[in-house]
């Protein structure tokens, strides 16, 4: 299993998680994030002064898939989150050891 980090335009978020579970994807953690990258912030003006805005809200998105399904929803991702423009965001790939459901006692792919 995998886990599938995003970092993405929040007003992407409705196009890639209907694309997901399109693709079968059964859940998705979202999370409102600000940091910056190559984007570098940017610059608001408010009452006539100039103020340099140093983080960027994004939004970030987590999704666990079996190995199998990795490349499909990064695939996926990039396909519904991309503008073209600088700031689209980035995909991060981690391993997960196990996955429990709560629940039912359930794990591994069984829990996802």
């Amino acid at each position: 299993m995998k886990m599938i980090s995003a970092i993405i335009k929040p007003y992407k978020i409705d196009d890639v998680k209907n694309a997901l579970k399109e693709i079968g994807v059964t859940g998705l953690t979202k999370s409102n994030v600000e940091g910056f990258g190559k984007q570098g912030g940017h610059k608001e003006i408010y009452r006539s002064q100039e103020y340099n805005v140093a983080f960027v809200c994004k939004t970030k998105i987590e999704v666990v898939v079996s190995d199998e399904m990795v490349d499909k929803v990064i695939k996926v991702i990039i396909k519904n989150a991309r503008t073209g423009e600088i700031g689209d965001g980035k995909i991060f790939v981690s391993p997960i050891e196990r996955a429990i459901r709560i629940r039912t006692g359930e794990e591994g792919n069984d829990a996802l």
